[in-house]
């Protein structure tokens, strides 16, 4: 099973709690998630380790679930782990810096099934990608607007 990973990093004007606050907020969380997108969580919301939630993926006529646990968490950092059709690690990482916080994103997963690997390698590994970009764009957005709110 050939593992795939996906890492980009962005510079944000916000402190490192602001940005930190955006992936472990749910609320703020689906203000940048994919629309397509939705995190549940399993029991009460939080990411301390051993947390789990539940990814949906709204797609017409099926929706695709990721079951996620959290199973690596310090200030500034989660790590969620999935099971699903994927199956791997999903890391956010932030870095103060003096301009504000370079968040780092590492997204390490296998395709168990071979049909389903084909089928996204196919048609959906450069889509997924791109989201993944632009999600980190929409959670500058939002830490810069939660920093200056907060400032």
């Amino acid at each position: 099973m050939p593992k795939q990973v996906f890492e980009q990093s962005i510079q944000i004007n916000a402190s490192a709690v602001a940005v930190e606050q955006c992936f472990t907020d749910l609320i703020l969380m689906h203000r940048w998630l994919n629309p397509a997108l939705r995190c549940e969580p399993i029991g009460d919301w939080n990411t301390a380790i051993g947390s789990k939630s539940r990814f949906v993926i709204q797609i017409p006529l099926m929706q695709p679930q990721l079951m996620s646990t959290v199973v690596e968490r310090q200030p500034g950092l989660v790590v969620w782990e999935f099971r699903g059709f994927f199956q791997g690690r999903d890391r956010w990482e932030c870095q103060p810096t003096e301009q504000g916080t370079t968040l780092l994103n590492r997204f390490e997963f296998s395709i168990p099934n071979r049909i389903v690997q084909y089928g996204f390698n196919r048609f959906a590994l450069d889509w997924t990608r791109q989201d993944m970009q632009a999600q980190l764009r929409r959670l500058k957005r939002v830490a810069e607007e939660v920093y200056q709110g907060s400032s």
